[in-house]
């Protein structure tokens, strides 16, 4: 099971180990797909857990008694592909790479498994073709 994820850490607690943590205690990958952290007292991560269902619900439990808040990664970017011209302005806005063009025919193309919802693209797009929708 692979469940995406952001950590908020209070003033303090992020310069603890908790990454190394949820790997040693819980038995899960850990992908770090974003991270904001201010100068070690506090910050944000996006993670990816993928491990079976018990230990990321045991480790998200471990997280939260911590006093590090945990939200689901429930919204997910979609975009009219129909209407895009390629014009490239959302992939330089894009922090996670889910955004990229390239050879042989330099369309878009979006990955939205690489997708952080930083909602970058949203703005970038010159023809707002970018739209937030949130998970059932």
């Amino acid at each position: 099971m692979t469940k995406k994820v952001v950590i908020s850490f209070p003033d303090g607690e992020a310069s603890r180990p908790l990454i190394y943590e949820l790997i040693k205690k819980y038995d899960i990958m850990v992908s770090i797909i974003k991270a904001d952290i201010d100068g070690g007292r506090r910050g944000k991560l996006v993670l990816e857990l993928d491990s079976d269902s018990d230990h990321i619900a045991q480790a998200i439990d471990f997280m939260q008694k911590s006093g590090v808040d945990v939200t689901p990664l429930e919204k997910k970017i979609t975009f009219d592909e129909s209407k895009c011209v390629s014009c490239g302005a959302c992939t330089s806005a894009c922090p996670s790479g889910a955004l990229s063009m390239g050879a042989p025919d330099w369309k878009l193309r979006f990955q939205p498994d690489k997708c952080v919802v930083c909602k970058m693209c949203i703005t970038a797009c010159p023809l707002k073709l970018f739209h937030i929708e949130f998970a059932d």
